[in-house]
């Protein structure tokens, strides 16, 4: 049984940082395209970074580039999204989503229709 568990949420004051971790047990991430996406009510959930598994290629969104950084550490099977300079608009849902299939580029963002396993999401709520 395929099972991803994120961690590593909580609240942080503007400018602060954190780091997401996403645990995979019943696959090896390794061999899978790994999506990051956020939620917040009211609106669709948006993809903002993705790691290849092909060629190791990064993609992270206009919004939050040069904060976040997706990163894998392939011997604990766990996916990492690396956030700094937090602002309030990052507040949300953290959720992460792999499978073979999906699109990712440096240009091209995770598609969350391509991803059909994922964990149950941690929320990050910026706020002083």
């Amino acid at each position: 049984q395929v099972q991803l568990v994120e961690s590593g949420g909580g609240l942080v004051q503007p400018g602060g940082s954190l780091t997401v971790s996403c645990a995979a047990s019943g696959i090896t991430l390794q061999y899978y395209h790994i999506g990051w996406f956020r939620q917040v009510p009211g609106k669709e959930r948006e993809g903002v970074a993705c790691f290849n598994a092909l060629d190791g290629v990064t993609y992270h969104a206009d919004s939050v580039k040069g904060r976040f950084t997706i990163s894998r550490d392939n011997t604990e099977n766990t996916v990492y999204l690396q956030i700094s300079s937090l602002k309030p608009e990052d507040t949300a849902v953290y959720y992460c989503a792999a499978d073979l299939r999906p699109l990712c580029t440096a240009a091209i963002g995770p598609n969350a229709d391509e991803y059909d396993y994922w964990g149950p999401g941690t929320q990050v709520t910026v706020s002083s």
